[in-house]
């Protein structure tokens, strides 16, 4: 069923310009190739042992939507944990390599063009799905893709043994920022609004849901999730999965068409997943003067600046960088496997801003909040997700 439903995910995909993220920030001006750091590394360190590539270091690149690398959200996240990497092994460079169009077909292409030339190759969005035939015509290569798994040319999901990729529980942030939500809301009216319904997007969606039904139900809350029948999502199979979808990820007039109508609504505390359409919503919460935002994928409280006021609550994160990081440290030591894998709070993949001066939670939201996660980290509570057979945002595992 899996393989079909990511088949009809292609499908929708190649029809639609792609963008990844969450992020409410603008988009980065178009730039070709990004800062290298330190010597040149041997493009052949991939094939070599462990020990070899240790001294010469990786040479990296890393290909982006037309968002690039300094979007202030989900590319930007991936390539800091490529810098990260680099800073403990200054021997490797990175290479940023932006495709400006959004296509998927050109997503793929920008890949063929450089594959030659690079040791590890990283493709952060959705859109780069089908480099997984690329990976495969390439076994001396080490590829991660984040955000995705591989596909091949039908659309059937595959496991390459030269890539790693990496998708997340959105559902388990999405939850956190429910839950904060519904504590922190003073009309009692929260929405979520999104760009397209792909999984991810209704993962962050249905979380989100769930985390205001379980403060509701937990901690005596009374927040109404209010969605505008006008922008219900279809998801990839075709069903109607309500919530507010702007349709675009990079349609900023008319995210704010959206946020205005959910505040006109009454909603107080939006949860923002919905790429450079967020911009919208953002200016709209700003404009109102009386309106949080939950950030998405990273901390985005520099987002939120209004003046002398911020607009951010928290921001419900997706831990992109860390886990880079730490397979790009697999490739530099020789234990670097190829394989599909959903990362969790369980390795801290993840989680809500909590950090002093960067959210605007009550101390006893935290808490809250802190004793939720420990239970979806240790798997009593189980966020449902777009493709979560008998389990809704009414009715999952932890609720009741």
């Amino acid at each position: 069923m899996m393989k079909k439903i990511l088949a009809l995910t292609l499908t929708l995909a190649l029809a639609l310009t792609a963008f990844s993220g969450c992020g409410s920030t603008e988009t980065a001006s178009s730039s070709s190739a990004a800062a290298e750091s330190s010597t040149a590394a041997s493009s052949e360190a991939s094939s070599a042992p462990a020990e070899e590539a240790a001294a010469t270091g990786l040479k990296i690149a890393i290909v982006t939507s037309p968002s690039g690398v300094d979007d202030g959200s989900f590319n930007q996240d991936n390539y800091n944990g490529i810098l990260s990497f680099i800073e403990k092994h200054p021997e490797s460079t990175v290479t940023h390599v932006q495709e400006t169009t959004g296509d998927v077909a050109a997503a793929v292409q920008a890949v063929a063009d450089i594959v030659a030339d690079y040791d590890v190759i990283v493709t952060p969005g959705f859109q780069f799905a089908g480099v997984g035939t690329i990976a495969q015509e390439n076994p001396d290569k080490k590829f991660i893709l984040v955000d995705s798994f591989p596909s091949d040319a039908s659309g059937a999901e595959i496991v390459v043994d030269n890539m790693y990729a990496m998708q997340f529980a959105e559902q388990e942030s999405g939850f956190f920022a429910g839950v904060a939500a519904a504590l922190e809301t003073k009309t009692n009216k929260v929405a979520v609004v999104n760009g397209v319904a792909y999984p991810s997007n209704v993962n962050y969606q249905y979380g989100f849901e769930a985390g205001v039904n379980y403060a509701n139900a937990k901690y005596g809350t009374t927040a109404q999730v209010v969605e505008i029948a006008s922008y219900a999502g279809t998801d990839v199979t075709g069903a109607n999965v309500g919530g507010n979808y702007v349709g675009d990820f990079n349609d900023e007039s008319t995210g704010k068409v959206v946020g205005d109508a959910l505040i006109a609504e009454g909603c107080d505390i939006i949860f923002v997943a919905a790429g450079n359409s967020g911009n919208g919503v953002f200016t709209a919460a700003k404009e109102n003067g009386n309106v949080k935002v939950i950030g998405c994928d990273v901390d985005q409280y520099d987002d939120g600046v209004n003046g002398d006021s911020n607009i951010i609550l928290t921001s419900g994160l997706k831990v992109m960088s860390i886990n880079v990081d730490r397979a790009l440290e697999r490739v530099l030591d020789g234990s670097f496997k190829g394989e599909n894998v959903i990362l969790k709070a369980d390795t801290d993949s993840t989680g809500f801003v909590k950090s002093e001066g960067r959210h605007q939670m009550s101390e006893d939201t935290v808490a809250k909040l802190d004793e939720t996660y420990a239970l979806v980290k240790d798997g009593t509570i189980v966020p449902p997700s777009n493709f979560s057979e008998g389990s809704t945002p009414e009715n999952f595992p932890g609720l009741n």
